[in-house]
């Protein structure tokens, strides 16, 4: 296995840096704050340019026909930048599901708006009440003719509400798991914009009312399960971002912070609180791009494993970097002024991700012991 990046990864890392930078800096995630949509057509329009949403849709259908360490090396960018677009939920979640689910001609219609940035999608996998469970859901579909009417609510819907089209788990009548597609212009279909600490992390709930939908091949399980598994580790990757750069912050600020005539990065409490944020990061990057290898190239149950294993270890210890990097800045580092403090927040979003650590090491030990 090569742990090492290849030109085009680099050359990919660069560009989205760069992209970001200059187009969505910190002064545009704040703008972004009170925005539902969490992106403008400029922004979003700029990473289609880059290719960056059509990355793990095959070349066919107009994408670049790559995989889940390439998409790591986009995830990571924006974590650090903080950015609030629907990035995750369209080009891992949406794509991943279509592409995993659907058959040739599903590939062939949905696609490629995806891949051009025409329309953004995002998977409707959680009910309420339920936390991370989305095996049975209780949303429920039956046929119509040659269509499909799905009825439920779902929650923790990502990017809900600049999505234009949904991929939606559902019970059918014979009981197995369907994955259906509706459009955000159907008829019974309602979107509200769920509130969170985390400005960044754009959340909303979904109803479906008889909404017509078109279901992707039968029986979905194994799709689903592939999905949750690239889009937790799209997670830690983003985070990986996120805590990363804090601790670039955070040591900066420990250099010219002066207390008692000396920078406070010379006295030994914080330079072990930097210590043990260096740690967790690099531990942490290790462990999402190999859950984002297994996700390429292993079989199901190590990209399981893998991923469970880097959530469980991410969701508290990067949530960490973000309390530690506050902690280094003292009383500034609670202020809304200070960016150090919209990193914090979007790594308590990762902290509750799929049930936090507790739900992950739960998995682990069913994953343990069979």
């Amino acid at each position: 296995m090569d742990f090492e990046f290849n030109e085009d990864q680099e050359a990919l890392r660069d560009s989205v840096r760069r992209f970001l930078a200059d187009r969505a800096p910190i002064a545009y995630v704040r703008d972004m704050f009170s925005d539902e949509r969490g992106t403008t057509d400029a922004v979003w329009g700029g990473l289609v340019d880059l290719g960056v949403t059509g990355l793990l849709v095959p070349e066919a259908h107009g994408g670049a026909g790559m995989g889940m360490v390439d998409a790591a090396v986009v995830l990571e960018e924006l974590g650090r930048a903080l950015h609030p677009g629907p990035y995750a939920a369209s080009a891992i979640g949406a794509v991943g599901l279509i592409v995993t689910a659907g058959t040739d001609d599903d590939h062939a219609a949905l696609l490629p708006a995806l891949a051009s940035g025409e329309r953004v999608g995002t998977v409707a996998l959680y009910e309420p009440e339920r936390r991370s469970e989305w095996r049975a859901p209780t949303t429920t579909a039956v046929p119509d003719g040659n269509a499909w009417r799905v009825n439920g609510n779902k929650v923790h819907v990502p990017s809900a509400t600049a999505a234009d089209v949904f991929v939606v788990t559902a019970s059918a009548p014979d009981g197995s798991l369907g994955v259906f597609v509706v459009d955000r212009t159907a008829t019974g279909v309602a979107v509200a914009p769920t509130p969170t600490v985390d400005g960044t992390s754009k959340q909303g709930a979904v109803t479906f009312v008889d909404a017509p939908a078109w279901r992707l091949g039968g029986d979905a399980t194994d799709a689903v399960a592939g999905t949750v598994d690239r889009l937790y580790a799209a997670a830690v990757v983003d985070g990986v971002g996120a805590a990363s750069r804090a601790l670039e912050i955070t040591v900066e600020y420990a250099k010219a912070r002066q207390q008692f005539g000396a920078p406070i990065g010379s006295f030994q409490a914080v330079q072990h609180l930097c210590a043990d944020m260096l740690r967790a990061v690099e531990l942490a990057r290790v462990a999402s791009y190999y859950a984002c290898w297994t996700a390429d190239a292993a079989d199901d149950a190590e990209r399981h494993r893998a991923t469970t294993l880097a959530l469980a270890y991410a969701a508290d210890e990067l949530y960490a970097v973000g309390a530690s990097a506050v902690q280094v800045h003292a009383g500034i580092g609670f202020t809304w002024e200070h960016d150090i403090g919209l990193y914090y927040k979007r790594l308590l979003t990762l902290q509750h991700t799929g049930g936090g650590t507790t739900d992950q090491l739960e998995e682990l030990a069913v994953i343990a012991l069979g």
